[in-house]
């Protein structure tokens, strides 16, 4: 049984001049170099639903995974694209993310992980995105 441990998680998102940050509480547990993070994404879904989101990163590969209302999957490892999919009650399709950095710094349960990446959704580019992940322990 895995032991969670609470924690503040901070994100930073850029796409061309618009950024935005948020706090969320969350929850985190390290498994040997992979460190799990689970929390309840703020904003409500598309007809008011939660959604619960969970990203799993080790040295090399960063993936997130929402599941409730909305689901959703997205894996980055550098110099790689990946595949993906999103489905709200209203929409679905598949996705792929081309990232260009990804760097995590993980100690204990928590760290920091920084990440760039054009998101492709129908094969067209859809977005540049810059992405931090700041990971604390409560104590």
């Amino acid at each position: 049984m895995p032991n969670w441990k609470p924690a503040v998680i901070v994100i930073n998102s850029q796409q061309g001049d618009e950024a935005s940050e948020q706090r969320i509480k969350g929850e985190t547990w390290s498994k040997g170099s992979t460190l799990y993070v689970r929390y309840v994404e703020p904003e409500p879904g598309p007809t008011g639903g939660t959604t619960r989101a969970t990203i799993k990163i080790s040295q090399n590969e960063l993936k997130i995974m929402r599941h409730g209302e909305v689901e959703s999957e997205q894996t980055f490892q550098q110099g790689k694209r990946l595949p993906g999919f999103y489905r709200s009650p209203y929409t679905r399709f598949n996705l792929s993310t081309d990232t260009s950095r990804l760097n995590a710094r993980l100690e204990g349960s928590g760290g920091v992980v920084a990440w760039e990446y054009d998101l492709w959704v129908h094969e067209e580019m859809t977005g540049h995105f810059v992405i931090s992940l700041h990971i604390q322990e409560e104590v």
